[in-house]
């Protein structure tokens, strides 16, 4: 029987109230496990609210979210940031590093929220330096994120997201800040580092020129429909 794919989203629906209502339906999409998808939308277009209903951050009004096998949907809150921490890497767009923590320190972070990684991650700060060794950043490892370019903490941030071999990495618009040289060489190692842990690899961002590097690209819009009213929720 074949293996189920790394995240599949079926008829999943979800909305929120704040200053205006938002809405959005996704019948189908999937993501096969060792694939790299980007996915193309521009800012405002819903990318964060799907990428936050996959990783279990927002539970759905109905449908499923399967990720490995399971249905996020069916698990109290508390066993969705478990079961998030052991199987998701995540590249944030600002990275969220702690800026007086070292970089190497910071790496280190996931593996204090999910025993299974720790594990998997074995001696955490040789596997972290290793990983900023790859990164071509070990020379920076016990500086703190403060004191780094914009480049080096984007590369600790992608060490932190692959640290315990995630199945799953999530990077959102992670390469937006750099230009395109350091685009290029970004995705060279992370697809690299991607490829070594046997991950699955989903990428949001609003840049078509990044296509080429992907197995596959997917328009928000062809898997989300998205509805707004910007009249004052009641």
């Amino acid at each position: 029987m074949p293996a189920a794919p790394a995240l599949a989203l079926t008829d999943v629906r979800f909305s929120w109230r704040r200053r205006g209502s938002f809405s959005l339906a996704v019948d189908r999409f999937a993501l096969a496990r060792g694939e790299r998808v980007l996915m193309i939308g521009p800012s405002g277009s819903g990318k964060s609210t799907l990428l936050n209903l996959i990783c279990g951050v927002v539970e759905p009004e109905s449908g499923e979210v399967a990720v490995l096998g399971t249905d996020l949907a069916g698990m109290a809150g508390a066993a969705r940031d478990r079961f998030r921490a052991a199987h998701f890497g995540i590249v944030f767009q600002m990275f969220n590093l702690l800026p007086y923590l070292s970089a190497v320190d910071n790496v280190l972070l996931p593996l204090g929220f999910s025993p299974a990684r720790r594990e998997r991650a074995g001696a955490g700060d040789r596997s972290a330096r290793l990983l900023l060794e790859r990164l071509n950043v070990a020379a920076i490892a016990d500086q703190p994120a403060a004191e780094l370019s914009v480049g080096q903490q984007q590369r600790v941030a992608a060490a932190r997201a692959l640290i315990g071999s995630p199945e799953i990495v999530i990077a959102d618009e992670p390469t937006s800040a750099l230009d395109r040289d350091s685009q290029d060489a970004f995705l060279g190692l992370l697809f690299a580092e991607v490829d070594r842990a046997g991950a699955s690899l989903l990428m949001v961002s609003h840049d078509p020129d990044l296509r080429p590097r992907f197995d596959r690209v997917v328009a928000l819009t062809e898997i989300a429909a998205v509805r707004r009213d910007t009249a004052m929720a009641a």
